[in-house]
C-alpha cells in the first residue's frame, strides 16, 4: 500500500478513536461529567438558553425558549433536589413558539444557596415572585407549572400572588394531607422510630440507594447502568447536606400542609396531573384538590408513578397544551357572548 494512503488511514483512524476513547473514559472514570455534558447537549438541541437574573445580592439561574406572545408564558418549578433541566423531557414535546421558562429553585443548581435563606414553602414562593419580577414575566398573567415540592410552591404562589397567573398545573404536588400513607411516608415513619432520620430515601449517597430511589419514584422500571447510577450519586453528594436541611424544612409543621392551607385561595383555573401508582405522594391528594378548587381538572395517569415528567413526558405535555387550548376557547366564548 502507498505510504501516503496508509498515513491517511492512520490519521483518520486516530481522529475517530480520540472522541470514542474520551467517551469511554468519561463513562468509566467520570460519569458525572458525562451527565453534565448530556444536559448541556440536550438544552442546545431543544433551543433552551441559560441566563441569570439578580435580585439585590441574590442570583437566579434559569433556562428559557421563545418570547412572550399572544399565548401565556409558562413558568416551570421543579421538585426537591432536582433542577431546571428535569423539564427538558417535556420541553421536547411543546411548540417552539411557546415562551417557556424553567428556573432553578432556591438553593438548587445555579440559584443562590444561603444558610440565612427561608426555605419554607412560603419562603420559596416569595423568592419565585422576586424572580418573576426580575425578568418581568408578570407583565401579562402566565401559566404556572409545578411538580412535587415545586407543585406545593406553585399552589402557594397562586394563592399569594393571584394577579400574576392565569392558570395553574400541579403535578403530584406535595403539601397535602392524605388519608392513605404512601410507601415513602411509611418508610419515613420507620426511620423516625429507629432514630435513623438521616437515611432519607430521597437523598441517596450510594449507587444502591440511588437505584432504590428511582424504584420508589417511578412505576416504569428503567434499566440504569451502574456507572450512570454512580454519576448521578456523584453529582448529588456535594449537595446532600443542603438537601437534608431543606427536607426537614419542607416537612416541618410550617410547610408540611402549605398547599392544603392555601388551596381555598386559589382562584385560577387549575389542572392536576397525578400518577396512579405514586409511591411518594399518594394519588388521593388529587381528590382533595378537586373538592377544594372550583375550576379543577384532574387527570390520573395509569401505570405511572411520582416521576410523571420523566415517565410520561409526551402525555403530560399534551395535557398541558389541551388545558391551555380549552381555557383559550372558553375565553373566546365569553368575549363573543
Amino acid at each position: 500500500m502507498d505510504p501516503d494512503v496508509l498515513n491517511m488511514f492512520v490519521i483518520a483512524g486516530g481522529t475517530l478513536a480520540i472522541p470514542i476513547l474520551a467517551f469511554v473514559a468519561s463513562f468509566l472514570l467520570w460519569p458525572s461529567a458525562l451527565i453534565r455534558i448530556y444536559y448541556w447537549y440536550w438544552r442546545r438541541a431543544l433551543g433552551m438558553q441559560v441566563r441569570y437574573a439578580n435580585y439585590d445580592d441574590y442570583q437566579f439561574c434559569y433556562s428559557y425558549r421563545g418570547r412572550p406572545g399572544y399565548r401565556p408564558s409558562i413558568l416551570m418549578l421543579h421538585g426537591f433536589s432536582a433542577h431546571k433541566d428535569m423539564w427538558l423531557s417535556i420541553v421536547k414535546f411543546l411548540p417552539k413558539n411557546l415562551h417557556l421558562v424553567c428556573v432553578d429553585m432556591p438553593g438548587h443548581e445555579g440559584t443562590t444557596r444561603s444558610a440565612l435563606d427561608d426555605y419554607s414553602i412560603s419562603g420559596q414562593a416569595k423568592r419565585i415572585h422576586q424572580f418573576v419580577e426580575c425578568i418581568k414575566l408578570n407583565r401579562r398573567p402566565f401559566h404556572l407549572v409545578g411538580t412535587s415540592m415545586g407543585g406545593n410552591v406553585a399552589g402557594v404562589y397562586a394563592a399569594q400572588y393571584p394577579e400574576d397567573i392565569c392558570s395553574l398545573t400541579l403535578i403530584c404536588p406535595a403539601g397535602l394531607p392524605s388519608t392513605t400513607d404512601s410507601k415513602f411516608i411509611k418508610q419515613l415513619r420507620e426511620l423516625q422510630e429507629s432514630e435513623r432520620i438521616d437515611r432519607i430515601p430521597l437523598i441517596p449517597s450510594t449507587p444502591e440507594e440511588m437505584a432504590d430511589m428511582l424504584k420508589l419514584c417511578s412505576y416504569v422500571r428503567f434499566k440504569v447502568p451502574q456507572q450512570i447510577l454512580q454519576g448521578l450519586v456523584d453529582v448529588r453528594i456535594p449537595h446532600n447536606d443542603f438537601y437534608r436541611k431543606l427536607f426537614l424544612e419542607i416537612v416541618d409543621e410550617k410547610s408540611r400542609h402549605s398547599l392544603h392551607e392555601n388551596m381555598s385561595k386559589i382562584k385560577a383555573p387549575t389542572q392536576v396531573i397525578w400518577g396512579k401508582q405514586d409511591q411518594v405522594l399518594d394519588v388521593s391528594g388529587a381528590s382533595v384538590l378537586a373538592s377544594a378548587i372550583p375550576d379543577c381538572h384532574v387527570y390520573i395517569l395509569e401505570n405511572c408513578g411520582h416521576s410523571v415528567v420523566v415517565e410520561r413526558p409526551r402525555k403530560t405535555a399534551n395535557l398541558i397544551l389541551e388545558f391551555l387550548a380549552l381555557l383559550h376557547s372558553m375565553d373566546n366564548n365569553k368575549k363573543q357572548a
